[in-house]
This record gives structure tokens, C-alpha cells and sequence, in this order.
């Protein structure tokens, strides 16, 4: 055992001394140990924010289209509808007798980047997320009056807003330029707690106030010349013609396939109804092809980078000839040379691994409230885990598969050859 310290005072004594050449090779390995890890931490964690954002849900019902569009703009607020279902399509639904409970949902609008959602104030209630987590108020409650606003946590957190302001939401989302409803703001009557799902990137209303603000409003804009005040909205019939989508809650899990295969067989209107699990399982289907490619290509850089680390050691056993050789004077068995440079090896490789780790975590916790806020992905700090581990371990033992070959090379040469190099 004091022969293993010893050597690895030594190994770690000849790597400072070359430690201008090799801070390089160790910055390789940092890279591509970083984009390794990190591809692996998005790829869990995305799935992981995926799969927790909605939960207790059995089916998401839209007009006929692509199911997995509907749940990625319906739940995640990611791309766009393609077409609306109609209302009455919607209370046809709720009074099925094998259904427990309905979520309407109407999206479009906007503030601040931030998508508004209305719906009724079950969402509060109905909506669970992470294993039938339910919603929960950090301050206020869900919306009363017809101007009232609900906004979840990550809008607090960019915004600054509380309990009381006013805000104004923006027609259409997505541009920086968008028509404003400047003549009926809302004022914020409940913040939610964090949830680590889309939630809280949303501004909630209510289905009435949706239909409000666009009272006076035809393809997409202002009627010129006429305009109703906040106060004379509610003489008109706000109940909505149509909505984006209607979450739904059976009563029994048994018949989420047979009322699936009725709603898509509606005569009245072509609806589609989406199981959330089986959505998801597509999405991950399309995704598992770019998932492969860009872990084989951040493996081919870590190959890459041990590919710079061998050449450096093979470079510098030229010049270490007769250090090597006086080792060997000195008592030093063959073994042990191999061992030396294995270990210099060892220590470049698990400098540049831990090195990544680290350099993971400082992007992660820079980067990482930019991409939950503009993108939804919710990327933590946290211990790595279990894939995150292994990957750490393939690249060290790889690292110590890499330092054979200069270790072999170095166990060839022989003491005549060190002790009569010209160097």
C-alpha cells in the first residue's frame, strides 16, 4: 500500500511539472465530460418535467387532429392548436355519466410572454400534477370577479408582481409587438405555488373574461368605432362558442378506452380524445432518434478527448527517457513505470470528469431559470444520479483503458535505451 501512495505522489508530482501541456488535456476532457452529462441531465429531467406535469387526467379532448399536438399546446403550452372544439361539444362531454369532472381550457392570448389560460375555477381543484399533487395557493385564491387574474410562480418571479396589481394581457402570443386589450386590465387575485411544471409560467382567467376582452375585437383586432367598457360587459352573453380543450376525469379508469373510442366517434362534431401517458409515449418515440445521435456524438468527443490525452503522454515519453530510466536505476520494476503512467493517466482523466460535473452545475444553475421561464424545461440542481454515475464511471474506466497504451509503450523501453538517449 505505501508503494501505491508512493507512486501516486509521484504521478501526481510529474503531472504538475508538465502541468502547462496537460491543463489542455485536462480542459478537453472537462468539455466533453460536460456535454456528455449534460445531454444526459436534459434528456431525464425533460422527461422527468414532462411526465409530472399533469397527473389524475385520463383524457385530453380537441378537435380532430394530431394528439400529441393537442397535449403539447393544451398542458405545455408549446406550438399552437390547429382548430377549436366547440362548447357545446364541451357540455356534451361533462354530461356523460361515466365522467366525473371537466376542465374547459381557451388559450391565444398572452402577457409578457407568458401564455393566459382560461378556464373555470375547478382547474384549481381538478388539475394535479406529480402523482395527484394538487394546486395550492401561496397567497390569494382562484378568480371571483370577472376581471380577476391567477398567475403561477415563475410569472412572479420575472415579473414582481402581487397580490392587488393590475396588468394588462396582450392579443395573440409569441411577438414582441402584439395588440394590447389596454382598456380592461386585470387585477391579480391569486399566486400559486411552485410547481416545477408548466403551471407556472401561466396567467389564469376566467372563460367569461376571455370572452370579455374580446367583445369588441373581430378577426384579430379592434372593431373601429366600437368599443364596450368594462363596466357594460356583462350585459352581453359571455359564454364562449368554442374552447381549445377540455381535460377530463372519469369516474372509472376501466372505460378511459370506451369513452375514448365514443368521443372520436362523435356524429355531431369530429373531436379526438387523448390519453396524456400514451401522448407521452409517442413524443418520447420521436424523440429517441435525436436522443441516440447526440449521445453517440458527445461520446465521439470524449473518445476525442482521451484520443488528446494518450497523444500528449506518447509525446512526452520521448523527453522522459531518462527519467524513466533512472527510476528503473533506482529500483523502479517494470510494473511499476506501467503503474506510474497509469495513474497519471487516471488522475488527468478524473480531474477533467470532475471538472465537467462541476462546470455542469455552474451552467445549470446560470442557465437554468432561462430555459424554465422561455422554454418550460425545468433543469435543478442536484446530486447526479444513477445514469449520471455510471456515464462518469465509463468515462474514467475508458480514461484508464486509454493510459495502458502509453503505459505499455513506456514498459517497453528499456534501461540501455533511457540511460544512452541523447535528449
Amino acid at each position: 500500500m505505501s508503494r501505491f501512495w508512493y507512486l501516486l505522489r509521484l504521478a501526481g508530482q510529474s503531472a504538475w511539472n508538465r502541468r502547462n501541456t496537460l491543463i489542455l488535456v485536462i480542459f478537453s476532457i472537462t468539455l466533453s465530460t460536460t456535454l456528455l452529462l449534460g445531454i444526459e441531465r436534459v434528456r431525464t429531467q425533460a422527461r422527468e418535467s414532462f411526465a409530472q406535469a399533469i397527473s389524475g387526467t385520463d383524457l385530453v379532448v380537441g378537435a380532430r387532429g394530431s394528439g400529441l399536438q393537442l397535449l403539447l399546446y393544451a398542458v405545455f403550452h408549446l406550438g399552437g392548436a390547429s382548430n377549436n372544439m366547440g362548447w357545446d361539444s364541451a357540455q356534451r362531454i361533462a354530461a356523460r355519466k361515466d365522467v366525473a369532472w371537466t376542465v374547459p381550457l381557451s388559450l391565444g392570448d398572452s402577457h409578457k410572454g407568458f401564455p393566459v389560460v382560461a378556464t373555470t375555477a375547478d382547474f384549481f381543484t381538478q388539475y394535479k400534477y406529480r402523482r395527484h399533487t394538487p394546486l395550492r395557493f401561496a397567497q390569494g385564491g382562484p378568480f371571483e370577479g370577472l376581471f380577476d387574474v391567477v398567475i403561477g410562480s415563475e410569472v412572479v418571479r420575472q415579473t414582481g408582481y402581487t397580490l392587488g396589481e393590475r396588468l394588462v394581457l396582450s392579443h395573440g402570443a409569441g411577438g414582441a409587438r402584439l395588440a394590447q386589450h389596454a382598456d380592461k386590465p386585470f387585477t391579480v387575485c391569486g399566486i400559486l405555488e411552485p410547481t416545477g411544471t408548466p403551471v407556472d409560467r401561466g396567467l389564469y382567467i376566467s372563460l367569461a373574461a376571455m370572452e370579455a376582452i374580446h367583445i369588441d375585437w373581430r378577426g384579430g383586432a379592434p372593431v373601429p368605432g366600437f368599443h364596450i367598457r368594462p363596466d357594460q360587459v356583462t350585459s352581453f352573453n359571455l359564454t364562449p362558442k368554442s374552447i381549445t380543450a377540455l381535460l377530463v376525469g372519469l369516474k372509472s379508469r376501466s372505460r378511459v378506452f370506451a369513452a375514448q373510442r365514443e368521443i372520436n366517434a362523435d356524429t355531431d362534431e369530429a373531436l379526438m380524445g387523448v390519453m396524456p401517458g400514451v401522448a407521452m409515449d409517442q413524443l418520447w418515440d420521436l424523440l429517441r432518434t435525436g436522443e441516440s445521435a447526440l449521445r453517440s456524438i458527445s461520446w465521439l468527443v470524449t473518445v476525442t478527448g482521451l484520443a488528446g490525452l494518450v497523444a500528449v503522454i506518447l509525446a512526452g515519453l520521448g523527453e522522459r527517457r531518462r527519467e524513466l530510466a533512472i527510476l528503473r536505476a533506482a529500483g523502479a520494476s517494470p510494473l511499476d513505470i506501467v503503474g506510474l503512467l497509469l495513474m497519471e493517466g487516471m488522475l488527468l482523466v478524473l480531474t477533467g470528469a470532475l471538472a465537467g460535473l462541476a462546470l455542469l452545475s455552474a451552467i445549470i444553475a446560470v442557465a437554468g431559470p432561462y430555459l424554465a421561464s422561455h422554454y418550460g424545461l425545468g433543469l435543478a440542481l442536484s446530486w447526479p444520479e444513477r445514469g449520471e454515475w455510471l456515464l462518469l464511471g465509463g468515462i474514467v474506466a475508458a480514461g484508464a483503458l486509454a493510459s495502458l497504451i502509453p503505459a505499455w509503450r513506456a514498459y517497453r523501453i528499456s534501461l540501455a535505451d533511457g540511460l544512452n538517449a541523447s535528449i
